[in-house]
This record gives C-alpha cells, structure tokens and sequence, in this order.
C-alpha cells in the first residue's frame, strides 16, 4: 500500500499556477484537502490521514528529495510506499498516468528524490503538461513561441487551458482516492495512460 503521498512544486506565490507546480495544484483537489491539518514538518508540508503521510516539499523542486527522505526516513517508509505526484512534459495536457520507476524524464524533482534514496522504484502519477512550440494549446504553448523548457514549466497555465486542468486534477484526485483504499497495481489497468480531457 501506498503509505506516503509528495506533491511535488516549487513554494511561494509567484510558482502557485506554474506548470511545475502541477503536482501541488492536484493536493487541493482531494476531496478531503480541506479536513487536513498541514504542518510545516521534515522540510515540506506534512499532514496525516487514515494512516497515509502526505508532504509537499518546501525546499524547491532540484531539492525535493531532502524533504521527502526526511519524512520517510522519521516513518521508516520504503521507496516502493512512495507516490509521487508531478508534472509530466512527455504527456499532453489532459492525460493521467500511474507508473512504477522507470526513467526520470529530466524531472528535477525525481532526479533529487533518487539521489537522496539511490533508487528511482517509487511510484508516480504524472500529469502531463505537454512539451512548449507545439500547435495545439494544451500541448504546449502557441507554435513558434520560442520557450525552452525551463521557461515552459516555471509559466503558468493558461486562461484557455484552465478548464481541461480542472478536469484533469479532479480526476487526478479521484485516482489518489482510490489508492488510498487499494494497492496500486490494481489500478494500473485503468491509470496506465489515462486521457482524462482534451
């Protein structure tokens, strides 16, 4: 069972929308976000419900893993309890999808967690955000607009893309819900690469 969810992003006001910050836009989604009592706990976030550990990680993204492996360390939670919840730029906007390790896709955040742990065997739901220069507003920005990558993941999302990320973290939190009560394996039928919107 999942016993540690990390929604991971960057903290301050100025990042609170940014694509990076997909990962802490979904945490507000969960049905029972509100009932939560976060603490400022192991360099993050912390908050505790019916036996599971969630965190979002305060120490900007390239050093998320210091956070997360402070918490899992005081619990005594293994990588393979772990969900990390994050932005995912080789899917378009409007896909889910749950995966154990694999590649770290250039991922920042991931890139810390393995350094901390030495293994990349979490479990991660990847919201995808899309790639920038693509044709296709939420998959990636207006053709010809020239953002690299770094610049496409520190924007915020745009007023026309807002609806489909409403749907997308909605369901991205119904997802988390059902983890909560089942083993992940069950459900990568379903999440595998779920296109949710769009």
């Amino acid at each position: 069972m999942v016993e540690l969810m990390v929604f991971l992003g960057n903290p301050g006001r100025e990042y609170e929308r940014n694509r990076h910050n997909a990962g802490r836009l979904l945490a507000e989604h969960l049905p029972f976000y509100s009932s939560l009592n976060w603490q400022k706990k192991y360099k993050g976030l912390y908050a505790a419900r019916d036996g599971c550990h969630f965190l979002m990680p305060e120490t900007f993204m390239n050093l998320s893993g210091e956070s997360v492996f402070a918490a899992a360390s005081f619990f005594k939670i293994k990588p393979e309890a772990i969900l990390v919840i994050h932005d995912e730029l080789e899917l378009p906007l409007g896909t889910v999808a749950l995966k154990f390790s694999g590649g770290l896709g250039g991922h920042n955040g991931l890139r810390s967690m393995k350094a901390c742990f030495g293994t990349a065997d979490f479990w991660r739901l990847r919201i995808g955000i899309g790639r920038p220069d693509s044709r296709r507003p939420g998959q990636g920005g207006h053709e010809g607009s020239g953002e690299g990558i770094v610049d496409w993941v520190l924007s915020d999302f745009g007023t026309a893309e807002m609806p489909l990320l409403e749907q997308v973290l909605e369901a991205g939190a119904a997802a988390l819900a059902q983890v909560l009560d089942k083993e992940p394996e069950s459900l990568m039928p379903e999440w595998n690469k779920k296109k949710v919107a769009g």
